[in-house]
């Protein structure tokens, strides 16, 4: 506990053992009273982009002294020795771009002296709960649309027997491609009602390489997409590998790269991109460390009006999409523990794929 000693001399007790604190998910500081930073965990370090060897002993208000709010809320702490929460506070430190946080700050239990800033990202707190609402929904949709198909299902195929015998009773050739339509169409009804009604297969967790999963992917759409587009690999093959269902990232990641395929509409550039991500918030959990997976197009983007439902069933921006692709990815993802999230604009949307390592 080395640095748990450097605060002896400021009349920290002998039993105090800071590294508890490097276990958090939270960013912590500790600043003396005379605005010295005396500790900062890693999860501070990588909030704030620079290393405790650097921050500490500095003097707190040389480094976020034009951070005004903050200023204030440390003043406000040690004259009323009462805990205070500052939510979407502006952070900014040596030039680096601002970042917004959720910052509490306590008087240290151990040492009055001393106070303690706990930092979290503030786009974390809206990251959960827009992760939470939309499964929230999707799950009520899906209930939904399984009702809905267990009521068409029988009419469908009531449908489809007569328009089956009326076609043995027409008197002409020529009229039969009409009941050839019925059938057809109540054929891919039904098909759609399967896919709806298919119960979600628990996945097969083992070992799996997500360069030989991506590949697979680009196999397939190679032999299916126009000349026109041409698939960009860049990966990190230094990545390790994770744990899940082979075949299941397989359809999740074609459906999303399929989409976009769709959306370039024969011309223009996909990108396979993986990189690790540190200090990501999947579900309620925080990991240090991810796989992101990221699919790029150039292609015209998600209209505006459909962003927040792209993940809903039967929502479809392409005429004749089904709808069903991005949800069946998400369900996918989600059950191998993993999220997804997009970006677009016009000429660039980005796909992410994020897994635990």
């Amino acid at each position: 506990m080395p640095l748990a000693r450097k605060m002896l001399g400021y009349g920290m007790a002998e039993k105090t053992d800071l590294s508890a604190y490097d276990a958090l998910s939270t960013g912590v500081l500790l600043v003396t009273g005379a605005g010295r930073i005396l500790y900062v965990n890693s999860s501070a370090e990588t909030l704030i982009g620079l290393s405790g060897a650097l921050l500490l002993g500095q003097d707190f208000n040389t480094l976020f002294g034009h951070n005004a709010e903050l200023a204030i809320a440390l003043q406000t702490v040690r004259q009323t020795r009462e805990t205070l929460t500052e939510h979407d506070l502006p952070l900014q430190v040596n030039g680096h771009p601002p970042i917004r946080v959720s910052c509490t700050i306590t008087v240290h239990e151990e040492a009055p002296w001393a106070l303690m800033l706990e930092l979290r990202p503030a786009d974390q707190r809206l990251r959960i709960a827009r992760q939470e609402n939309i499964r929230a929904q999707q799950e009520a949709s899906r209930e939904l649309l399984r009702h809905l198909a267990h009521e068409i299902k029988n009419p469908l195929g009531g449908i489809r027997g007569a328009a089956q015998l009326l076609e043995h009773e027409l008197p002409r050739e020529s009229l039969r491609e009409y009941t050839q339509v019925i059938i057809k169409e109540a054929d891919r009804l039904q098909s759609l009602m399967e896919r709806l009604l298919t119960p979600h297969r628990l996945p097969k967790l083992s070992l799996v390489n997500i360069h030989e999963v991506l590949e697979r992917v680009r196999s397939l759409l190679l032999a299916e997409t126009p000349r026109g587009i041409r698939i960009v690999r860049d990966y990190d093959v230094s990545l390790p590998e994770i744990k899940a269902d082979a075949e299941q990232l397989i359809q999740a990641v074609l459906n999303v790269a399929r989409n976009a395929v769709q959306a370039m509409k024969g011309k223009g550039e996909l990108v396979f991109r993986t990189r690790v991500a540190r200090q990501v918030t999947l579900g309620s959990r925080r990991h240090n460390l991810t796989l992101r997976l990221d699919i790029i197009d150039d292609g015209p983007g998600i209209p505006a009006s459909l962003r927040d439902q792209i993940f809903f069933p039967l929502v479809s921006g392409r005429e004749g999409g089904s709808g069903l692709g991005l949800p069946l990815a998400q369900t996918l993802v989600a059950q191998n523990q993993g999220v997804i999230e997009f970006d677009s604009a016009p000429g660039y949307t980005i796909f992410s794929f994020y897994f635990p390592l």
